[in-house]
């Protein structure tokens, strides 16, 4: 009797540790454990305005502009880009074109700005570094 009753014990305790360990689990952030991805390394296809760059402000503005804005709009806030990527076909059919400028307060950081056609279709970073 005594082994049976120590027995459900050990199983009770390996039930809640075993609780306590997934609770940890869903908790974590897994992205954390992992190394960052490796920075892209975009070559610049032609050199627009050497000496573009946004500033924390600009970039700010830029965040705020919607999606599928025209091109227009967008400009009016980074003005020319620093350089033109190769054109890439991010959605099957659709080829964009994409502009990079630097930032001011982090050369070795780029946003690249996508366009299709005459809308203004987001933005990614590349990071240099």
């Amino acid at each position: 009797m005594h082994r049976r009753k120590s027995r459900a014990n050990s199983m009770k305790y390996m039930l809640a540790g075993g609780s306590v360990v997934a609770a940890f689990g869903l908790l974590a952030d897994p992205r954390g454990l992992l190394p960052p991805p490796a920075p892209t390394k975009e070559v610049c296809q032609e050199i627009v305005q050497s000496k573009a760059i946004l500033s924390r402000d600009q970039l700010t503005k830029l965040l705020a502009v919607p999606e599928r804005s025209p091109k227009a709009q967008v400009r009016q806030v980074v003005k020319e880009p620093y350089c033109q990527l190769p054109a890439a076909e991010l959605r099957a059919g659709v080829s964009s074109r994409r502009e990079v400028y630097p930032l001011a307060f982090d050369m070795q950081t780029w946003i690249v700005v996508l366009y299709e056609g005459d809308e203004y279709a987001g933005y990614s970073f590349s990071f240099r570094h």
